[in-house]
């Protein structure tokens, strides 16, 4: 699977969106736009494998650094709530001109999710990466746990190899760790720290978190009639075979898949897999079909 990539800037509402532009190395993506979000502490390049097995398809895949991660500007004002996520979105969407087919894991999928039932019409289509409006609490403090667990940072790319391993102890150590340095930036003083900005995981004076409330997720689920598809990890700690029920009765259009090795992660752990029920569901919507 070959793709052409090239890295774009676009315009969010707290700054500059940084992405990559997919394309086929032959043909011109003509059967739509691929808009891919990432999770909280995560940057756009989670997304590569898939990306470019998508594009490869015929898709014009875009995959994008949130707000305060990556390579994307800070938020002046701190602002990491689920609001600002979707009015980023929503500005991208606008910019690319069409309604894009929205993958979004965790965070990513939040934002998605609530930015089609509250704007419908803004997405061709909704593939959510483990995550429903339900979520288990303990997997989130798991999550917190780890984005909060260096604030000093990392001496060397060993250390950050450690951290990643204890986090992720079903997936296998690379023998090459030099791609983990696209997750971090380094400081003067040689230290690495994760790329995202710390206010991303800091407390709100009103109480406000990155994490959308449920009840927000529920009454937006609601509202989605575009097609949807659910791809959860077998091992993942935040979605549970009851939050998948909720949201096929939420949205009772939607199919889920389980891909029964993977964690919260599920493109990153099984990428094979994850690509081949993606790009049926891809497929389903219309093949040669261009939106707008």
């Amino acid at each position: 699977m070959t793709a052409n990539r090239e890295t774009v800037e676009l315009r969010g509402t707290a700054g500059a969106i940084v992405a990559d532009r997919w394309t086929p190395v032959t043909g011109s993506g003509d059967r739509g736009a691929v808009v891919m979000l990432h999770g909280g502490g995560q940057t756009r390049h989670s997304w590569n494998r898939a990306a470019a097995g998508i594009a490869a398809d015929g898709w014009t895949v875009h995959t994008l650094d949130a707000r305060g991660h990556g390579d994307s500007d800070w938020a002046p004002d701190g602002d990491y709530r689920i609001g600002g996520f979707i009015d980023d979105l929503l500005g991208v969407i606008e910019q690319l001109g069409e309604p894009p087919v929205l993958f979004g894991a965790s965070l990513g999928g939040m934002t998605g999710l609530i930015a089609e039932g509250e704007h419908p019409g803004s997405v061709r289509g909704l593939v959510l990466v483990d995550i429903t409006p339900k979520v288990e609490p303990e997997g989130v403090e798991r999550i917190t746990a780890f984005m909060k667990g260096r604030p000093d940072g990392f001496a060397d790319l060993d250390e950050v190899a450690a951290a990643v391993a204890a986090y992720q102890p079903h997936r296998t150590r690379p023998s090459n760790i030099e791609g983990l340095r696209r997750n971090l930036r380094e400081r003067e003083d040689g230290r690495l720290f994760w790329h995202w900005d710390p206010a991303f995981t800091e407390p709100r004076d009103d109480g406000e978190t990155p994490v959308a409330p449920h009840a927000r997720m529920v009454e937006a689920a609601r509202l989605v009639e575009v097609p949807t598809l659910l791809v959860h990890g077998g091992r993942s700690d935040i979605v549970s075979d009851d939050g998948v029920a909720e949201l096929l009765e939420l949205i009772p259009h939607a199919s889920a898949v389980n891909v029964a090795e993977a964690g919260h992660m599920v493109a990153g752990d099984d990428n094979a897999v994850f690509v081949a029920e993606a790009g049926g569901f891809l497929d389903a919507l219309g093949a040669g079909h261009r939106a707008g």
